[in-house]
Order: C-alpha cells, then structure tokens, then sequence
C-alpha cells in the first residue's frame, strides 16, 4: 500500500489502520543525502542492508546518490532494476562464486571486498585473470573494539600484517587496490575514524603499495538525542587525517554510510493494545520493526495520537512517566525495557509514532507469531521531530484527511 498524507493525524484520522506502519519522510531522506553527498569529498555509497524498502531507495536517489553498498547479489539486483545509471560496489568480505560471477558479467559489478586470500582466489577465478585492471578490490582491516554502540569486531577484517599481505598481492594480480574498514554502527566520536586510518596507513606502509581508493566504511550516526555529531563533523575529522597520514597513490575517497542517511526519515505508528500500570502492549515489536529500541535504548522521540471518535486525532501532551513497551507476540525476548518517557495519561487505543526508526528497522523484520506488517504510508513536508518543520510540533486536531 503506498499514500501520501500531510501529516500522520490525517492518515490515522482517515483509515484508523490494524496494522503497524512504517512512515516514510522523503523529504528529509533527500535532504539528508543532499547534504552527505555535497560535503563528503569522494562517493557516498550508501548501504542498503540499513533499508532496502523502494520509497527510502528513491529518496535517497532524488537526493543525489548513485553509488551503493551491496551485499548480496539480490540487493545488487534491486539496485540495478530500480536505478540502471547506479552504480553497485559488492562490500560482503565473503560472497559465493556464482554471486561475484553474476556481479560482475550481468551487473557490470567493479568494485568487491575481500579479507582473505582465499576470496581473492574466488574473485580472480569469477572476473577472469585478464580483467584485473577493470577491477577495485578493497581489503577489509580488523578494526579494534569499543568504537560504536554496536560492536561489529571479530567476523570480518584481516589483522594488520595479513592485511598488508593480502594488499600486496592484490596489487600483484593487477587489481585497483584499496583498503577499507568499519568501526562500528553507530559511532558517536569523530575520533575513531582517525584511528582507524592510522590502522590503514600501516598496512599500506607494511605492504609498500600504492592506493587507488580508501574507503572508510559506516558507522556515520543517526543525531537521535542531539549529542551526536552531525556528518560534517566526521567529514572534517577524516579529511584531516587523510592529509595527516599522506597516503601513497592518486587515492579515491569513499564511504558508506546507512543509519547517518535514513535513520531520521522514517518512523513506526504502532497501536497500544494494552496498558498495564507502566507497562504498554503495542502491535509491533523486536521481531518487527521495533529492534532498534531493545538495541539502542531510549533514544528516539515518540508522541502519543488519540483518535477522539469524530474522525479526528489529536497529540496528547502532559506529564510523562517512563514506560517498558512490549511487543505483541508471546515471547518475552520482545520486550524494551526503557524507560520510555510518554504523558502519563496514554491509554489502550492511542498510537504511538516512535520517530526516527529509518535505520533497521523494517530490515529486521520477521514473521515470528505472524506478525508483520507491509504497510508503508508517505508523509510530505517534516516530522514532529524536526528543528525546521512544517507540521506544528504539538499540532492538535488535525480533520482534514488527505
């Protein structure tokens, strides 16, 4: 199902919808590109395991991206059949033979990570050992722990000195060369990023070899609470050490960013089925789009909607009280335990739009219990989240459906 309303009080106004829905702002999720693109000095790839829905796809395209980081060759698919001028880089450190062979000869693939030489192997074997010089290959660094909110150590990333072995015989097979890392999904220091291009700089100088392109990978945080540096920030952080490290070669910037790109311009709508003293029981949950609250914690903004009865809905605003949300199937892993800080007065039947739940969240998504939910519904114009919005932070009564 895909609507465009005004704002979220039309839509509920209007259909008063069973299911959860996933809101999509593509406004914000084209400015937030247009921004990552003009200030990032090299090619945003962004990628697309964070959101791989159409509706968050053509608005990062409307704002201006045309690279993107695949991991499966069905992801390179979906690229290549909505976007053909884009171009797909296949970042899976470990990819089947029959994938790499049907990136690289049907989908015009040129760019592949590895962290082993044993995927160089598959690679040379899938591209042919005359076309090397056509081909980017990125080796993947170990990176060192405690970076990010969510640690992504220990299944991908070759250490230093097989590295910068694995490096050089890259460049000895004729590829492009390159290095590439990740410190983690949501990294909220700059500082991290320079660490980990001293870690690059050493295998290059280990591996005494030009490079073509340094890719420095995600991580880029989604601003949920404010205390987050904007993109620019790290941008700054690493053009710097860039320069610092002088790396060797005509080298190629790149990254690959997902929850710095979409994390605030989608929400879920989610109804309160059940409220018990400080306990709320909504339709959504862990095994649906709600992982990202049992992850992070609390730090996204939520506003309670109160259908009143007369096809209106309004904001309930008052006191909060902090709230665990439980999600509605009949495990008790699906649970967040907060608080959540909600007025004190919601209720069973009121909806709760959690904002800022573009990143992981309908891509995390099963049918466990037999709960899911394919509803997506577009929003024009900014979210109640927003600094610069044109929906009234705390509008109330809103009839008009769209």
């Amino acid at each position: 199902m895909r609507e465009t309303h005004r704002d979220v009080y039309s839509f509920v106004s209007a259909f008063s919808p069973e299911a959860p829905v996933h809101v999509v702002y593509p406004e914000v999720l084209a400015d937030t590109a247009r921004t990552a693109v003009a200030d990032f000095p090299g090619d945003v790839l962004y990628a697309v395991k964070c959101n791989d829905n159409p509706l968050v796809l053509r608005a990062l395209y409307a704002g201006g991206v045309r690279h993107f980081d695949t991991a499966s060759i069905a992801e390179i698919e979906l690229i290549r059949g909505m976007f053909p001028d884009a171009e797909c880089h296949f970042m899976h450190p470990v990819k089947p033979v029959h994938a790499i062979e049907a990136a690289y000869r049907v989908h015009g693939v040129k760019a592949f990570a590895l962290d082993h030489i044993d995927e160089l192997e598959k690679i040379v074997a899938a591209v042919g050992a005359n076309n090397t010089a056509d081909t980017t290959l990125v080796v993947r660094v170990e990176m060192p722990r405690g970076q990010a909110a969510m640690d992504l150590t220990g299944k991908f990333g070759a250490p230093i000195e097989e590295a910068a072995e694995l490096l050089g015989e890259v460049h000895r097979r004729g590829f492009q060369t390159g290095l590439t890392f990740h410190v983690g999904s949501y990294c909220t220091n700059p500082l991290a990023f320079r660490q980990a291009l001293e870690i690059c700089r050493r295998v290059q100088a280990l591996a005494n070899v030009p490079l073509d392109v340094l890719d420095v990978g995600g991580g880029f945080p989604a601003i949920y609470t404010g205390s987050e540096g904007n993109f620019r920030s790290y941008v700054d952080e690493i053009a710097r050490a860039v320069d610092d490290l002088a790396f060797e070669g005509e080298v190629a910037l790149r990254c690959e960013p997902g929850r710095g790109l979409v994390g605030v311009g989608q929400s879920m709508l989610v109804r309160v089925d059940l409220r018990r003293r400080h306990d709320l029981f909504v339709n959504d949950g862990v095994f649906g789009g709600l992982s990202e609250l049992k992850y992070l914690g609390p730090v996204f903004p939520i506003q309670t909607l109160r259908p009143d009865g007369f096809g209106e809905t309004e904001t309930i605003d008052g006191d909060e009280a902090g709230f665990q949300i439980f999600g509605p199937t009949c495990d008790s892993v699906d649970s967040c335990p907060g608080p959540f800080y909600i007025p004190n007065d919601v209720k069973t039947g009121d909806w709760l739009e959690i904002g800022k739940m573009g990143a992981y969240s309908n891509a995390y998504r099963t049918h466990f219990n037999g709960f899911h939910s394919d509803l997506y519904v577009e929003v024009a114009g900014y979210p109640f989240w927003a600094e610069a919005t044109v929906i009234p932070m705390k509008s109330k009564k809103v009839s008009e459906a769209a």
